[in-house]
């Protein structure tokens, strides 16, 4: 269906002096509604491109699905899709029918690296699980797929579970953003992948792929612990905070599982809050066992103390 032509203003016909200036649609011309006098031959169309991708006329689009490291061929795939039908609608005969449908399963088959697209596709599928529940941004989503595709290239997949490789990229990912989360956490949401085969592949992506990884500080942790399940205020979180840069300046949080150290600094700044708030409930929280935080806690305490004794 054609555009109905449009009505310009600014423009005054040099023939007849009408300010009745029309732009065909069509065509592109600006010319005089009165005399027909062409005033300029072709127009840029400054307008939205948009157009009807679907039978909808409705849903109107300039563009397709945008690229992404998150398909397997990065979103330019073409398949066969519909064979029964032509473009029009129309029912296909049987022979034509039968035709398009040994040209569907041949463009399946001569597909160039059919078994990695598998494998991508499949990976794809479970850094979805991790990204959704573990709440990843895009992101890090996309350079967890980008580790994979390195460690597919480089071999390492092979004779290994996609899974627990899709697994230690996302670990991999999530730390490189300085957003980590725990293995523990990728084992509860994905329990089939469990958390000694996670780190197992994650340090075999760091060794072979020359993965930087920076160190994870103790106070990412605070605030994800505080607000699971104990809920405590500001002012608990800022003190766990400062008690745990205290302990920095002296070297008290090196070589120390960040977690642990995060779960005995809020257990410490409750008992300086005077919030009541055992160490069994900082320790549900943090997903680590009593004893971890109590002897996190000793060690804080004295490092603390030994600084406050310098001073």
């Amino acid at each position: 269906m054609a555009l109905p032509n449009r009505r310009v203003e600014g423009y005054i016909c040099p023939e007849c002096g009408s300010d009745n200036i029309i732009t065909d649609s069509r065509t592109g011309e600006i010319s005089c509604g009165d005399c027909g006098y062409v005033l300029l031959a072709k127009d840029v169309d400054r307008g939205p491109e948009w157009r009807s991708l679907d039978d909808d006329q409705q849903s109107r689009a300039r563009t397709g699905a945008p690229l992404s490291i998150m398909y397997r061929d990065h979103g330019l795939s073409t398949v066969i899709n519909r064979i029964g039908e032509d473009a029009g609608g129309r029912r296909l005969p049987k022979e034509m029918r039968e035709k398009m449908l040994r040209l569907k399963k041949l463009d399946q088959t001569s597909q160039v690296n059919a078994s990695e697209n598998r494998n991508l596709q499949q990976a794809a599928n479970v850094l979805e699980i991790y990204v959704d529940k573990l709440h990843i941004p895009q992101s890090v989503a996309e350079m967890a797929m980008s580790i994979y595709r390195k460690a597919l290239k480089a071999g390492l997949v092979r004779g290994r579970s996609i899974r627990s490789i899709v697994a230690a990229a996302t670990y991999a990912a999530c730390r490189m953003s300085g957003m980590p989360r725990d293995l523990r956490e990728f084992e509860r949401v994905y329990p089939l992948v469990k958390r000694k085969t996670i780190a197992q592949g994650y340090r075999l992506l760091v060794k072979n792929l020359n993965i930087k990884i920076p160190v994870v500080e103790p106070s990412l942790y605070v605030r994800k612990i505080a607000s699971s399940r104990v809920g405590l205020d500001e002012r608990t979180v800022q003190e766990a905070l400062n008690l745990l840069n205290k302990a920095a300046s002296r070297g008290a949080t090196v070589g120390k599982d960040p977690v642990g150290i995060a779960a005995a600094a809020l257990y410490m700044a409750c008992q300086e809050m005077m919030q009541n708030i055992t160490q069994k409930d900082i320790a549900r929280a943090a997903g680590v066992t009593e004893v971890t935080v109590r002897n996190r806690f000793k060690g804080l305490k004295e490092a603390l103390e030994s600084t406050a004794q310098a001073v």
